[in-house]
């Protein structure tokens, strides 16, 4: 115990005698989410970079721009639209952790209000292997309803097989 103390004499001793100005605690307080949030974004990139990776994707769309910039929420999905990534942020959309979705359907994000035409649209691109871009109603976790937009695209692997579905998510008003 006594290390502790004569560590703590030396360090204090040491900052003392540096010309250091502290920073108020409400810095630590503004600057703590934004850097929860960027170790979640990076964390995020490793495993879509891991995912691509694996599957060899054939693929060049900007995904960090889309995730860090843009703050939108991606979700990816296996070729039979499971879906085997979702970022971290996409909680804040709908309340959903990454780890409750993984393995389900987009699906689930619909109810009663979503557009039969707009589901239509969608399942008719995703056969074709084709983007789409549409906004839906969607379900959050509590059963509220909230228009999400959506920007997706099939991921090829190297050979051109279709491996993942990416989509790129926001709220809307």
């Amino acid at each position: 115990m006594s290390e502790i103390k004569n560590y703590d004499r030396a360090a204090h001793k040491y900052y003392m005698s540096q010309n250091i100005t502290g920073l108020p605690i409400t810095s630590w307080d503004l600057f703590g989410p934004y850097f929860d949030t960027l170790c979640k974004n990076y964390n995020d990139l490793v495993a879509i970079r891991h995912l691509a990776s694996e599957n060899r994707w054939s693929y060049s769309s900007p995904i960090e721009e889309n995730l860090i910039q843009d703050e939108q929420i991606i979700v990816i999905t296996d070729a039979k639209l499971n879906i085997v990534h979702a970022t971290n942020n996409i909680s804040g959309m709908n309340g959903y952790t990454p780890q409750e979705i993984l393995g389900k359907s987009p699906k689930m994000f619909q109810g009663e209000k979503t557009c039969r035409e707009t589901q239509k649209h969608i399942s008719k691109a995703i056969k074709e292997s084709r983007p789409f871009e549409a906004t839906v109603v969607n379900y959050r976790k509590d059963g509220s309803i909230y228009n999400c937009w959506i920007k997706a695209e099939p991921i090829f692997n190297e050979k051109g097989k279709v491996v993942n579905f990416i989509a790129y998510e926001k709220e809307v008003a």
